[in-house]
């Protein structure tokens, strides 16, 4: 049995830089583990882009966790303790900022994928969010990593973590996963 698939639970956060390729990742740790995947982007945003106030987004995510399994993939620090409180399994995805901000700026390129309710995107915003999350990932490379893993250290002493940090680790995790 792989190091990954001995350690990994049935309640998974997957977080990381915008551009990290948790998206990417979550989509394979679900494909190999049966497990019900929750894009926490596509749960937030209310019709026309409209952010909802902290206390709704809690309760929002307390619904979207209440299961025994899932795999939840977003940032949000503002509500990662709730988060916590539920996962047994946390993997952070720390890629160079670099690759993050150039993967950001190609996802403002593409064609967008599945669009919270009631949200349009047009090239436009498509392409200036892209370039907005580049510059977030250069400018709290240092910040958010160091954020996320003090929040972890407070409200996740029972979690499971992997911190990965290349795309072979990741591979690597992956493939761990597979030899369960």
């Amino acid at each position: 049995m792989g190091d990954a698939a001995a350690a990994i639970g049935r309640r998974i956060l997957v977080t990381g830089l915008p551009g990290s390729g948790k998206s990417t990742f979550s989509g394979s740790l679900a494909a190999r583990t049966g497990l019900p995947l929750i894009y926490l982007d596509l749960h937030f945003w209310k019709p026309g882009w409209v952010a909802p106030p902290e206390d709704e987004w809690r309760e929002k995510q307390r619904g979207l966790l209440a299961g025994d399994a899932w795999i939840a993939d977003g940032n949000y620090h503002e509500t990662l303790d709730l988060r916590l409180e539920r996962a047994d399994t946390v993997v952070v995805l720390e890629m160079p900022w670099w690759v993050c901000s150039g993967r950001a700026l190609r996802r403002g390129l593409r064609k967008p994928g599945e669009l919270p309710e009631g949200c349009e995107q047009s090239a436009w915003r498509q392409l200036r969010d892209g370039c907005r999350m580049a510059v977030v990932a250069w400018r709290k490379r240092r910040s958010e990593p160091e954020r996320e893993h003090e929040i972890i250290s407070q409200h996740g002493q029972h979690v499971a973590l992997h911190v990965l940090k290349s795309k072979r680790a990741v591979r690597e995790f992956l493939d761990g996963l597979d030899e369960r």
